[in-house]
């Protein structure tokens, strides 16, 4: 069996916008009908949910079958998290609150095998389909997508240096995060904050390193995929039911 690819990974290198939904619903079904609804990506977040690997194993098998790419967001930046997520057979991760160089040359570090990383090797995992894909150890690299989180204004300094590490695939800003790190928290579209997420893709762009966001005001989203945004995020799960369950009780008040 072959190494399976990473079709996310490749529309990055080739600089193709990939549209993207947030799920945090721990439930399968929820994963598979949303597979099914035409986006690029769908983010499994367990730094903000009850997942964990057990649930993660469970949502990418929800998918596999669809022409989606998973990616998962581990709690922090461990590589022992992170190691059980990649045996668990993903790919793609979006590692949180990234803040200097040194963190992001760790966050490589953790999804590559030595002599190069510190990622536990481990024959037979889900990853590996239980031992059935060749030279996995050797190829592993090839197809995993690292993604690293900018969230505070710490990390917009030394965003130019994280972008620099090699190993970083994609860099994504959190604009909640970076809302409260600038002193207005509950406030993601804040207009000093949109400028600096603005200006920090920008600079990624001149540095031909994708740029990613997650924001529930669409107007702001367009604003970063002018100024270079190639994975945008356009909505929630939550979000999107709530929303739908609200609307749909307004027409019969």
């Amino acid at each position: 069996m072959d190494l399976p690819t990473n079709i996310f990974k490749a529309a990055l290198k080739e600089g193709r916008a990939q549209i993207g939904l947030w799920s945090t619903f721990a439930d399968a079904s929820v994963a598979e009908l949303l597979a099914g609804c035409g986006y690029d990506w769908i983010m499994f977040d367990t730094e903000h949910s009850p997942s964990g690997p057990p649930e993660v194993i469970a949502l990418l098998r929800a998918v596999a079958p669809y022409p989606v790419t998973a990616v998962v967001r581990p709690g922090w930046n461990n590589p022992v998290e992170i190691k059980k997520l990649l045996d668990a057979g993903a790919q793609t991760l979006l590692i949180p609150y990234i803040q200097n160089a040194d963190e992001a040359r760790a966050a490589v570090s953790a999804v590559t095998y030595p002599p190069k990383g510190i990622r536990g090797v481990s024959g037979s995992t889900r990853a590996t389909r239980y031992g059935a894909v060749a030279d996995y150890a050797k190829r592993a690299n090839e197809e995993i997508c690292l993604l690293l989180q900018v969230e505070t204004r710490e990390a917009l300094d030394h965003l130019e240096d994280i972008a620099s590490v090699e190993g970083v695939d994609g860099v994504f800003f959190g604009p909640a995060d970076l809302a409260a790190s600038f002193g207005y928290p509950g406030q993601p579209s804040h207009p000093q904050v949109k400028a600096a997420i603005l200006d920090g893709i920008r600079t990624l762009k001149k540095r031909s390193v994708p740029a990613g966001i997650l924001s529930l005001d669409q107007d702001f989203l367009r604003d970063a995929r002018e100024a270079g945004a190639t994975f945008i995020a356009v909505d929630l799960d939550s979000s999107l039911l709530r929303r739908s369950a609200m609307a749909r009780r307004a027409e019969w008040m």
